[in-house]
């Protein structure tokens, strides 16, 4: 297994009205997706709301992290920031803490080119001189990795995998084929989208970024392992019983179902961050109906 492979784990990050990380509640979710035994840890990626917290914060977050998990599974730390000095200066906080790898979105107001985008990547890989995952996220973002863009890029010292949106016409194989022609035999390539993650995996994927495991990693797991064995029919089988969340996914965004998930497990008890909005409680129902559903189907290995 390599650092950005199988099944990473993408936690929220418990924060107070005023964004100070609850590092403790923190520590409990990352020792629950230790003990699924997901491959690794992402930290402060989109579901992490890396964007609404302050540099400092940021670094707590990840020093909880490494006192709490680190050693027993790998940490990879999101230090996306709009301006460059900013996201490398989170990048060396991450390498000091002792994080395993970092997750890089080209984060921006105004829209980015290509040759910024690069030199951005590229700043921070050297700042930070860990593994690091591109992060194209063009759903939050707004910008599209090119081809060129992520064969260029998979030569830059330190930059060893790319985490990628669902293809718009779900040809994994193809994508998988036309990148892989144009990027380092040991360049990863992941995804994420939970609802079609799985079929990346069948598809010969590196990687799944996964939301669900988050805070469900021993369910989202079993669906994982079916899927990187190549057992297509108890993948789609497993998949299915996921339909009802994933569409929840779909229709709100993960975040805010994420949160939702968090209090009706007993998780912790905390609000997105402002602007963001709770579910309703018509919604939070539909969330506990979907996490019946799921564990009514899907009985985590041992």
């Amino acid at each position: 297994m390599t650092l950005f492979s199988g099944l990473s784990a993408f936690s929220i990050t418990p924060a107070d009205a005023a964004g100070r990380v609850d590092t403790a509640a923190l520590a409990g979710l990352l020792r629950r997706i230790l003990a699924a035994a997901a491959d690794s840890i992402g930290l402060l990626g989109s579901t992490g709301g890396y964007a609404f917290l302050s540099r400092s914060e940021r670094r707590r977050a990840v020093e909880a992290a490494m006192e709490s998990v680190g050693g027993r599974i790998p940490v990879i730390v999101g230090v996306g920031a709009l301006r460059t000095d900013e996201a490398e200066a989170l990048a060396r906080d991450a390498k000091v803490a002792g994080a395993d790898g970092l997750l890089l979105a080209p984060m921006s107001y105004t829209p980015l080119t290509e040759e910024e985008v690069f030199q951005h990547m590229a700043s921070v890989a050297a700042a930070g001189e860990l593994p690091l995952c591109i992060y194209n996220n063009p759903g939050t973002t707004r910008f599209v990795f090119s081809d060129d863009l992520i064969a260029r890029l998979a030569t830059v010292p330190n930059i060893a995998a790319i985490k990628m949106p669902l293809p718009a016409d779900g040809d994994f194989a193809a994508e998988l084929a036309r990148l892989r022609a144009r990027t380092p035999k040991d360049f990863s390539i992941g995804y994420s989208g939970d609802w079609g993650a799985a079929q990346s995996l069948l598809s010969g994927g590196d990687a799944w970024y996964s939301v669900a495991a988050g805070l469900l990693p021993a369910e989202v797991r079993v669906l994982a392992r079916a899927a990187t064995a190549g057992d297509r029919e108890e993948a789609d089988r497993l998949d299915r019983s996921f339909e009802p969340l994933w569409s929840l996914f779909k229709e709100f965004g993960s975040f805010r179902v994420m949160y939702a998930i968090a209090d009706l497990l007993g998780l912790c008890r905390v609000a997105p961050p402002r602007p963001i909005l709770p579910l309703g409680p018509a919604d939070v129902l539909r969330v506990k109906m979907a996490l019946e559903t799921l564990g009514s189907e899907i009985r985590p290995a041992a």
